[in-house]
């Protein structure tokens, strides 16, 4: 065994305290801006915090990469995820003419939108990258209404916090921060690569938040909730992603 000079221990300790004294840095900065993640008490969660915040702090308003369309993946992958077959397969055999997405909480003017209703609103496209925690990526050009043409409509008062959002899949939804909710990347999109946006890729409606890891971007979205607080969602962790093992905050 090689011996540790005395050098070295003094540099691993410093090293040491000065990662402790950093964490205990970022904590202070987090609860003074507020910026204390829904899952910042769980056993990863001085880690969770100093990234969520430090995020916050330096790069709020930053964008996702666009792509030209020469670097559109030829074969993305789906990544498909069977939805329930008795509700979504009603919906499709309908061409998703009765699909609604319900805007509701601290919002002035709850709303229930078809695909059309959507549609009506402005829109824009973006090339941006699907990024998932298991390593796989893609580029893809998504066409959507962005999310704040939806949030300005339906009025969200301004305590809230935390846009929840659910999948016809009941026990998938997550949540954001304002900051992502009314980020101009953030989409509710019904269009990709020039065509509707087929239902392996989370059709006829996906919530893209390019932003974050894929797990981010639900699928068969059908309703959207404006909350000051996560905690009586779930189990208080800010959605089903933390629940699992994974992190609310999910920043690229």
């Amino acid at each position: 065994m090689n011996k540790i000079s005395r050098r070295k221990l003094i540099a691993g300790g410093a090293a040491a305290v000065a990662g402790v004294s950093g964490l205990a840095v970022a904590d202070r900065l987090a609860r003074r801006y507020g910026l204390i993640p829904p899952d910042g008490r769980t056993c990863y969660g001085a880690g969770e915090t100093m990234t969520y915040a430090a995020q916050r702090l330096l790069t709020r308003h930053s964008l996702a990469r666009e792509f030209p369309r020469s670097m559109i993946s030829k074969t993305p992958f789906a990544n498909e995820v069977a939805p329930p077959k008795e509700d979504f397969l009603r919906h499709q055999a309908a061409g998703f003419s009765d699909w609604r997405l319900t805007v509701d909480g601290m919002v002035a003017r709850p709303m229930s939108l078809s695909i059309s209703d959507i549609k009506s609103m402005p829109f824009r496209s973006q090339i941006t990258e699907v990024a998932c925690e298991e390593g796989w990526s893609y580029i893809a050009e998504w066409i959507g209404t962005p999310l704040v043409e939806v949030l300005n409509e339906a009025g969200v008062l301004p305590q809230a916090r935390y846009l929840v959002y659910f999948s016809i899949q009941r026990e998938w939804w997550e949540s954001v921060d304002m900051a992502d909710a009314y980020h101009p990347q953030t989409f509710l999109t019904w269009g990709m690569n020039d065509g509707d946006l087929p239902v392996g890729f989370g059709g006829p409606l996906r919530l893209r938040v390019p932003r974050q890891l894929g797990y981010k971007s639900v699928k068969y979205i059908t309703r959207i909730t404006a909350t000051d607080s996560l905690k009586s969602f779930g189990k208080g962790l800010g959605s089903a992603s933390p629940e699992a093992g994974y992190a609310w905050y999910a920043g690229i």
